[in-house]
This record gives C-alpha cells, sequence and structure tokens, in this order.
C-alpha cells in the first residue's frame, strides 16, 4: 500500500514542486542522486572508476510534453557522451524515452534517439535505453529493434516482474542486443506483472538463466543478495567467467555489496542519476524501501 501511494505521488508535478523546493529533500535526494550538474555526475563517476567500478550516467527527466523539452534532452546527452570522452570517463549513459518525446510521436522521438546513439558510436560508447511502465514498453522495445536496424550501441533493459518479459527477452536475443535485467520499479496491474514478490524472484532468476549463457554482454541489476548469489551460483556451474557480465546497482544503495563484488573480481557498473528532476526517481527510491519514508518525512522541513 506504501509503495503504491509513492509511485502514484511520483508522478504529481505540485508534490514535486513542493519537495523540490526545500533545501532539506535537496540534501537528502543526494543519498540517491549525484547533484544536479553534470559536472558533480562526472566527480562521483570518476569515484567510481577509481574504486574499480564503471558507470552508467543518467540525466534525469521523463514524460517531457514539448518538442523543445526533448531536444535540450538530446542535447545533455550529446554532451554526456562528449564528457565521458573528453574525461577519459569508464561510462556510457542510459536514458529514458517519456524523455525524448515518445509521449509526442514514435517518430520525433526515434529521430532524437538516433542522434544520441550516433554520437555513442562517434564515441566508441553504448546506450541503454531504460524500461518505463508498461504502456511504454512494447513501444520502447521497438524503437530500440528500429535503431538497433543501422547501429548495435544500444541496449534495453527488461522487467522481471512482466509477464511477458521472457518472450522479450527471446527476441531482444534474437538481434543480439544487450540487456540489462531489474525487478522493475513501477506500479503494474496484477493482470499483466507478478504481484507476489517470491514469484517476480523466480522469474528473474529464470531470466537471468537466459541471459548469460547467450554470449551476449549483459548487466544483471540487483541488489538483492539472493539474487546475486543466484547469478554467482549459475555462472560458476555453466562456467560463464566473471567478465561475461557484469551486476549493476544504483548509485548510493547497497555500497557494501558493491564494494564486495569488486574485491572478488566481478564486474559492477554503478548508474549515477543527476539533474534538477529528480523527483520522480527519488520517490520510487523511497518505494523501494518504505522504511526510508518516516526519516525523509523528519527531516524534510529542517532547513
Amino acid at each position: 500500500m506504501m509503495r503504491a501511494l509513492l509511485i502514484d505521488l511520483s508522478q504529481s508535478k505540485r508534490m514535486a514542486k513542493f519537495v523540490t523546493g526545500s533545501p532539506a529533500s535537496r540534501r537528502m535526494s543526494r543519498r540517491f542522486v549525484a547533484g544536479e550538474e553534470l559536472a558533480e555526475a562526472v566527480a562521483a563517476a570518476r569515484a567510481s572508476n577509481q574504486a574499480g567500478m564503471t558507470v552508467s550516467l543518467d540525466h534525469l527527466g521523463e514524460n517531457v510534453t514539448t518538442e523543445a523539452e526533448a531536444r535540450r534532452a538530446r542535447d545533455a546527452y550529446l554532451e554526456n557522451f562528449d564528457r565521458i570522452a573528453a574525461e577519459n570517463l569508464d561510462a556510457n549513459v542510459s536514458l529514458k524515452l517519456t524523455q525524448l518525446g515518445l509521449d509526442l510521436g514514435d517518430d520525433f522521438c526515434h529521430s532524437l534517439l538516433e542522434s544520441v546513439v550516433d554520437r555513442a558510436s562517434s564515441h566508441g560508447n553504448f546506450l541503454r535505453v531504460d524500461m518505463e511502465g508498461s504502456p511504454c514498453t512494447q513501444r520502447t522495445i521497438q524503437l530500440i529493434k528500429r535503431v538497433r536496424a543501422k547501429y548495435d550501441r544500444v541496449g534495453a533493459v527488461i522487467q522481471a516482474y512482466l509477464y511477458r518479459s521472457e518472450q522479450d527477452i527471446k527476441d531482444l536475443l534474437a538481434i543480439g542486443c544487450r540487456i540489462r535485467l531489474c525487478k522493475g520499479a513501477y506500479q503494474e496491474p496484477a493482470s499483466i506483472a507478478f504481484p507476489k514478490k517470491e514469484d517476480v524472484d523466480k522469474n528473474y532468476v529464470r531470466l537471468m538463466q537466459l541471459l548469460l549463457p547467450s554470449g551476449i554482454y549483459h548487466g544483471i541489476a540487483t541488489h538483492d543478495p539472493r539474487m546475486i548469489d543466484a547469478t554467482v551460483d549459475f555462472a560458476a556451474r555453466q562456467g560463464i567467467a566473471k567478465d561475461q557480465f557484469e551486476f549493476q546497482m544504483l548509485y548510493g544503495i547497497r555500497t557494501d555489496l558493491q564494494q564486495q563484488l569488486v574485491r572478488d573480481s566481478f564486474r559492477v557498473r554503478v548508474y549515477i542519476p543527476y539533474g534538477t528532476e529528480w523527483f520522480p526517481y527519488f520517490m520510487r527510491r523511497l518505494a523501494e524501501r518504505p522504511a526510508n519514508v518516516l526519516f525523509f518525512l523528519r527531516n524534510l522541513f529542517r532547513t
């Protein structure tokens, strides 16, 4: 119930304006968000690289309503790839298609997405297209396939809580697409998604076991020690080397696990978000761990 409420609130522009206007909430958001400027994300990326981890940068934003906003987001991502190259960072980039104007039309969004992937390719880098709520799932996969007909330096995200995900993975593997597997962070109806956590976990393991033997370099995105153990055990049984896949984890979450995996010689990529549009992302992180909500409320009105 609390999770559903927080996810609903993440879509409220009025709540976003109220929360982001509080100095205390902006400070608290730094637990999950590197900062509001690219320079702050670059500094966090450099620190992660020095700690033995790679990075995926994300300029936060979603559900833009004008073409001008979408083009500004496109320009920010072009700058991301240029800055990564200039700073010699071991990093790639993630983005959401609703930030590139998916709600304004598939052709318009495709043109912007293709220009970002073209820039990634020019630097020998890689773009990951994040998955959003289920109304976007089919269109997102279609646009990824469309861009991959010209460029191979673009990958997808698949959410284990959706019933359709096994077939989506098989379809994407057939075209050689790199995939990030996650559990899913949106509120979805039982008609299309597993309602019970134990079933999501079982499906996550089943999908991981489809990905790792494929010969394609995938990202296993989880902070759940049981999912990590299941991945490590399966890879060892199948003779899959540690450099044939990576674990992916969020900035500011379970840094102890991140560091332990690095010590155990696994590849770890940290997803580092930044930008002024941090409210929806921040609320989804609270929804994943509602125990943080009381701490947030206690500090919201402090200066």
